[in-house]
């Protein structure tokens, strides 16, 4: 299965969402294509999988940042996980594509909103057990912040698959200004 879906993430990087068919991927994979149909229901559901593999990878990778922070700080956890998640998006384009340049399956698109509503509870949860948000600041403030760094990727990442440095930067502090007013 990895192969299959490290094949349609480099289709993807290649020739957009848009290119990518089960017997592309299988050709590059190396398999027949009814292999693909034993594991997948077809190209939308690679492309999700795919996704799910990704994000899993950032939230593990966010999960040891912020927890290996030594003095954490609001502005240091929400650089820590920004950071994180792009160093995801480098070591897997296909997912930069998939999220910021097409954004066309909706279940891609529920997913990821989800997601991002799992890492805003997360990061909420861990603000205030550390005692850096008030802890009467709602989940929902932080939702908006993790919206609007998603945001700020999708702006970074639009014509560069290595981000464009100037604008990720802005974005932690424009996150983390607005995070500070919860601050304890």
């Amino acid at each position: 299965m990895e192969l299959v879906l490290d094949a349609a993430a480099e289709l993807v990087v290649e020739q957009g969402v848009g290119g990518l068919s089960t017997r592309a991927i299988a050709a590059r994979a190396g398999v027949p294509v009814a292999s693909i149909y034993q594991y997948f229901t077809g190209r939308d559901a690679i492309v999700l999988a795919l996704v799910h593999r990704d994000t899993a990878e950032m939230d593990a990778r966010v999960a040891e940042a912020v927890t290996g922070l030594q003095h954490p700080d609001v502005r240091s956890v929400v650089e820590a996980t920004m950071r994180a998640f792009v160093s995801v998006y480098h070591q897997r384009p296909g997912f930069v594509v998939i999220w910021w340049r097409s954004r066309t399956n909706a279940a891609v698109k529920d997913f990821c909103r989800e997601h991002n509503r799992r890492v805003a509870a997360m990061l909420h949860g861990f603000a205030v057990e550390a005692g850096l948000l008030r802890p009467d600041t709602p989940v929902r403030d932080v939702e908006l912040a993790v919206e609007v760094g998603d945001r700020v990727f999708e702006l970074a990442f639009e014509h560069d698959l290595h981000g464009e440095e100037s604008l990720i930067a802005r974005g932690v502090d424009l996150v983390s200004g607005y995070l500070e007013r919860f601050a304890v």
